[in-house]
């Protein structure tokens, strides 16, 4: 791996975890799920447009429009979801520790469900990970966090878990990975555009603040994050692309602090600590498993 793999790595990590204190902002004066559907839709007309000045058809394979409608249901719709409507009443920093959890359930259901092999190296991983989540989850609790929201994070883990299980391949075929990820971003927002009409009332309070907070959602994770991730995938592969998200939770429970000032403890740092190093370890055994 070389040193522009490892900038793009970082910027990746740092890119995706910034999102879960801006979604915290956005939430606070805007329905989480008119929010997200929208944001879905300014990204997805966007990466749809630039894929065509690209060259990249939206004439997919049977194969791609199931993936493309599996990722927008759970990636965009329920695991976003999901994390919006939690953000409601949990802190940022606690969706970006359970959102960092989603390699260490992939390893657990692959193993457990698909039967897929693990090294001692994976499953000590994945011990040392869920171990981390305990030591944080057992401090938060005690301080009061909102049960039902830090349900609604775990759900949307699983979600995500489920799809990257199930659909493989998703770019590869017709089109283009570009066009792939508009279309999915386009199926996560009609989803959660009638979703949101069905229970959400439509109150927002426009401030500076929601809207630095809601351009920077759209640009910067949405769509910076999306294509470094792809640059980084075709440079180094996705298996070792996969490495960087041990830096999720670190970067997430950071950045919350800094710029939300939720508070940390030594619960927070310690887990924060073993959960990364559980997600790392499970990455480097499938590097193992791969070579």
């Amino acid at each position: 791996m070389d040193l522009r793999a490892i900038g793009m790595g970082l910027a990746f990590a740092l890119m995706w975890s910034s999102a879960f204190t801006s979604t915290h902002i956005i939430v606070a004066e805007a329905p989480p799920l008119a929010a997200l559907s929208v944001r879905f839709l300014i990204s997805g007309l966007l990466g749809i447009a630039l894929a065509l000045a690209l060259g990249q058809s939206w004439r997919l394979s049977r194969a791609q429009w199931r993936a493309t409608f599996i990722f927008g249901l759970c990636q965009n719709a329920l695991y976003l979801g999901f994390n919006w409507v939690a953000m409601t009443t949990v802190e940022a920093s606690v969706a970006a520790i359970i959102a960092s959890t989603m390699p260490l359930i992939v390893g657990a259901l692959g193993w457990i469900v698909f039967r897929e092999r693990l090294s001692p190296l994976g499953l000590g991983g994945l011990i040392a990970g869920f171990a981390g989540v305990a030591i944080i989850m057992g401090g938060r609790l005690q301080g009061g966090v909102d049960p039902f929201g830090l349900m609604l994070c775990i759900f949307g883990a699983l979600a995500l878990a489920v799809a990257t299980l199930t659909v493989r391949g998703a770019s590869s075929g017709g089109g283009g990975v570009l066009m792939v990820v508009g279309l999915q971003m386009l199926v996560g927002a009609a989803i959660l555009a009638v979703v949101s009409v069905l229970i959400e009332p439509l109150q927002v309070t426009v401030t500076p603040r929601l809207a630095y907070a809601f351009i920077y959602t759209v640009i910067v994770p949405g769509l910076a994050a999306t294509w470094v991730w792809f640059q980084l995938v075709g440079r180094i592969g996705a298996v070792r692309a996969a490495t960087f998200h041990f830096l999720t939770p670190v970067f997430g429970v950071t950045i919350a602090a800094l710029v939300l000032g939720e508070p940390l403890d030594w619960h927070d740092a310690l887990g924060v600590a073993v959960i990364a190093l559980g997600i790392l370890a499970v990455q480097l055994s499938k590097q193992k498993r791969v070579q």
